[in-house]
């Protein structure tokens, strides 16, 4: 059961949302909050797995206010979900650390299985933060072609949003093989985790 935060700073809109996934299978809502402050505060009382995380918010905004909650509770997900994919908030969001940016348009399937990719660790971007993040992210000082074909194809289905057991099973090896490629590919271009990876394959168009 994974247990979810709302972050809103409209009544409605949390309200939306807790009709939309109170009865979505394997989430459990553990609170809301209406303000970067709050969310802080509930964040650390209540230790959630994912917050669902708008950021325009009142007090401090969602890039702050998740800044704050990951330097405190590092095992926490969060999942952006808001109005805008530009690349002053894609790129503040995704350099703060959260784990996944949606934007409202997006159908209640589709956000309950991103609630649950992100809560395994994998990384869940909308079509926009993708492209404002290939326009716009600096690109890293290490290189993609430091990478073996095989890693290229591994770091491809992590930014696809594949686990180690998919990524084994398409690419016909072992979970343990998986698991060498994806630590050689943190280790070679200095990354810290896979949603980094993500992103970085985003970036260097890797990730066709």
């Amino acid at each position: 059961m994974t247990r979810l935060l709302i972050v809103d700073d409209h009544t409605i809109v949390r309200e939306g949302l807790r009709m939309l996934l109170e009865e979505a299978p394997g989430v459990q809502i553990v609170g809301e909050a209406a303000d970067g402050p709050a969310a802080v505060e509930q964040a650390l009382a209540l230790h959630p797995d994912v917050i669902l995380l708008d950021l325009m918010l009142p007090g401090i905004d969602g890039v702050e206010a998740a800044r704050r909650i990951l330097t405190q509770q590092p095992q926490c997900r969060i999942l952006v979900l808001t109005s805008f994919a530009d690349d002053q908030n894609v790129l503040a969001a995704m350099q703060a650390g959260v784990a996944g940016y949606l934007l409202k348009d997006v159908l209640r399937a589709d956000l309950v299985n991103a609630i649950g990719r992100v809560s395994r660790g994998e990384p869940v971007l909308h079509p926009e933060a993708q492209r404002t993040l290939i326009q716009h992210a600096a690109s890293p000082a290490a290189e993609p072609d430091r990478l073996t074909e095989r890693e290229r194809q591994v770091l491809a289905l992590i930014a696809r949003g594949h686990n180690n057991r998919e990524i084994a099973e398409r690419l016909h090896i072992t979970e343990g093989t998986v698991k060498g490629h994806v630590s050689n590919i943190l280790s070679k271009l200095h990354l810290q985790d896979r949603t980094q990876a993500a992103l970085y394959a985003v970036q260097h168009g890797l990730a066709e």
